[in-house]
């Protein structure tokens, strides 16, 4: 069976095909016409489809970019304010210091007992904002908590336990903010 332009075995499909010199070469030259002005237009719409994209991806772009630098300023004002409230905390601390160094030269048991008491207040605000103490002396050395400072031979305690703290450690909520500073016991004990 051969196929051609519309025509089957040699018939002519009269529905198909256009008799020749009966318009189908001016019907055809308009279509293309016609064509070439639909792909003009159509060529066009797909800039103004592209330009409408671009020009939404740079609003995009800059509304990205307000939304991120928004969100980097309330952080910064929220660890300003974080931070203002820690500092609140201890100004009576810091009143009680002015206080005891105007008193300091009248009477030295009275200074020890001032300081000693700013000592305290200063401990509970360090506990109220979450602060807490490393335990250790007498602990079993533990190098995640303690740095040691020096290996002392003594059996006044067990082996690798703490014997003396240099500098007190401290946790924020359960994060080591600064290890203790200990001398550690050497023995022949366990």
């Amino acid at each position: 069976m051969a196929k051609g332009n519309g025509k089957t075995e040699g018939r002519l499909d009269l529905e198909r095909e256009l008799p020749a010199g009966q318009g189908g070469e001016e019907s055809a030259a308009g279509s293309v016409g016609a064509k070439a002005a639909d792909g003009v237009s159509e060529i066009e719409k797909l800039k103004a489809e592209r330009d409408a994209l671009l020009d939404r991806v740079a609003r995009l772009q800059a509304e990205f970019d307000n939304a991120r630098k928004r969100a980097a300023r309330e952080q910064q004002e929220f660890r300003e304010f974080a931070a203002a409230d820690v500092i609140r905390n201890f100004l009576p601390v810091l009143d009680s210091f002015e206080l005891a160094l105007k008193a300091g030269d009248s009477n030295p048991s009275e200074f020890r007992n001032g300081v000693e008491l700013i000592y305290r207040q200063f401990q509970d605000v360090l506990q109220k904002i979450g602060v807490q103490q490393i335990a250790s002396v007498g602990q079993p050395f533990d190098p995640r908590i303690h740095e040691a400072i020096e290996m002392v031979d003594t059996t006044a305690v067990p082996d690798h336990h703490v014997l003396e703290e240099l500098q007190r450690g401290y946790n924020y909520k359960e994060r080591l903010l600064r290890p203790a500073m200990v001398r550690v016991a050497r023995n022949g004990r366990g």
